[in-house]
């Protein structure tokens, strides 16, 4: 994620939480952006732009990776061939994370159209999940170098969310159970 990071405690952002189909503006990378967020089972209309995973430890606890151990944020990436929500999911947090998959749920979608900027017209859709993983030993191959553990209670505290998507952040962190 982009943009500025927004931190805020549990009940603010259990107070913030996007609606089902609320639009939300922000803005990201010089482009004016629409999100909004979907429950599952079905996803709304767009390109399949991948997961991302509120990734749970036996202890309660949560992942975050970083590129450059500042900005902390969940395991995502994008789909690579065919593959479907889930197998994305499990492999980008495989790639991400070195964690293992033990359950997964999915909580819902968000879907962002660029409205103004160079990718006007583009409507990306990203599946969220409940992640319960085993952790393997910290071996980083791609592009996240940094691997972190923390409270549940403290996640909102450690994610750099950018402006405008904290409240689908939100909406994924209380459906996964967490604030």
């Amino acid at each position: 994620m982009t943009g500025q990071a927004d931190r805020r405690t549990n009940r603010t952002v259990r107070e913030i939480a996007a609606r089902d189909g609320e639009e939300i503006a922000f803005r990201a990378d010089n482009e004016d952006w629409i999100v909004s967020w979907h429950p599952p089972p079905t996803p709304p209309d767009g390109t399949p732009h991948g997961a991302a995973g509120v990734c749970v430890t036996i202890n309660g606890e949560i992942v975050l990776v970083s590129q450059d151990g500042e900005r902390w944020d969940l395991p995502a990436g994008r789909p690579e061939g065919n593959e479907t929500w889930e197998e994305t999911l499990r492999r980008e947090m495989r790639e991400e994370a070195c964690a293992t998959i033990v359950q997964a749920k999915l909580l819902g979608f968000s879907r962002g159209s660029c409205v103004a900027g160079p990718q006007v017209g583009r409507v990306i859709v990203r599946s969220l999940w409940r992640a319960d993983i085993e952790l393997a030993p910290w071996e980083p191959q791609f592009e996240m170098s940094h691997r972190r553990v923390v409270a549940a209670a403290a996640v909102v505290d450690q994610l750099a969310i950018a402006d405008g998507l904290a409240r689908i952040i939100s909406r994924a962190l209380h459906e996964a159970a967490i604030t």
